[in-house]
């Protein structure tokens, strides 16, 4: 069964990348497991055309669990079929030193499991609402 067959598109992907960056953040764990338990081995990631793999995930999050921003997501629109996942949305962070609001435009797909495998992503900044 897919991931999100049963789940709410827009849902799964606000769960997924919250708790992602929740398990990042709430623990002392080695980075690669907590990579490894949302990534397939095999990720391909390609956000505004820079492309990570499964290594170069992880050394992204080393200043992430340093900095330890606030993230909390407004997911816009999602929709899924066999596996994929397209999705538009804002995800509002925060830290000591800024705070941004970053809309992303997702193409994702996932594994069986619900990890993902792949993913493209176009982000821009947008102004702080409030």
């Amino acid at each position: 069964m897919r991931p999100f067959d049963t789940n709410d598109p827009g849902r799964f992907i606000a769960d997924f990348i919250t708790g992602f960056h929740e398990d990042l953040l709430s623990s002392e764990e080695d980075a690669e497991a907590v990579v490894d338990r949302y990534h397939t081995s095999d990720i391909v990631q390609i956000a505004d055309g820079h492309w990570m793999d499964r290594a170069k995930l992880v050394a992204h999050t080393r200043p992430i669990r340093k900095r330890r921003p606030g993230l909390r997501m407004s997911v816009h629109e999602a929709f899924a079929a066999e596996g994929r996942l397209a999705a538009r949305y804002t995800m509002h962070v925060r830290d000591p030193k800024r705070e941004l609001d970053i809309e992303v435009c997702f193409f994702g797909h996932f594994a069986d499991d619900g990890r993902l495998r792949r993913a493209h992503m176009l982000t821009r900044a947008v102004p702080v609402a409030g």
